[in-house]
């Protein structure tokens, strides 16, 4: 198998769109193709305040994603990294996908001098739990949404 992480380019954007259309089902949500448009765009804009997109790529295929933001921090003097998207194409997890991708973010974190990624996940997602707690530390809050 040969893994490469890699930044999203224009091209990619077939192969992109089908990977989060996966993650959005997984967490049963659908967004009008508006939606693809715009955050694909977010994430070639070179922005620094922009979301981030890197693809998994196998063998010349694409097989997982990740988006990621940095932002301020109201207790940090640096900004930290959100990471608000991952996902692995079904038959290649428990395969190294997801933590290439999770090991790449802190990479791009560490280059830019932030001492903090974090994210969240749906209680329901123990296979992706399991990889978390490897790579990660669970912390003990809770999400309020509006």
């Amino acid at each position: 198998m040969s893994l490469s992480i890699r930044p999203l380019t224009e091209t990619d954007r077939p192969a992109w769109a089908q990977l989060w259309r996966g993650y959005l089902d997984y967490y049963e949500t659908e967004l009008p193709d508006t939606m693809y448009e715009v955050a694909f765009n977010r994430m070639l804009s070179n922005d620094e305040h922009e979301f981030h997109g890197l693809l998994a790529v196998q063998d010349g295929k694409p097989v997982g994603l990740v988006h990621y933001l940095f932002h301020r921090h109201g207790w940090k003097l640096e900004s930290v990294v959100y990471l608000q998207d991952l996902y692995t194409a079904p038959e290649l997890r428990g395969k190294g996908v997801g933590k290439a991708l999770i090991n790449a973010v802190y990479q791009a974190a560490d280059a830019a001098g932030c001492p903090s990624v974090y994210w969240l996940t749906q209680d329901f997602n123990t296979d992706g739990r399991r990889l978390y707690d490897k790579v990660a530390t669970k912390t003990p809050f809770i999400k309020y949404a509006r």
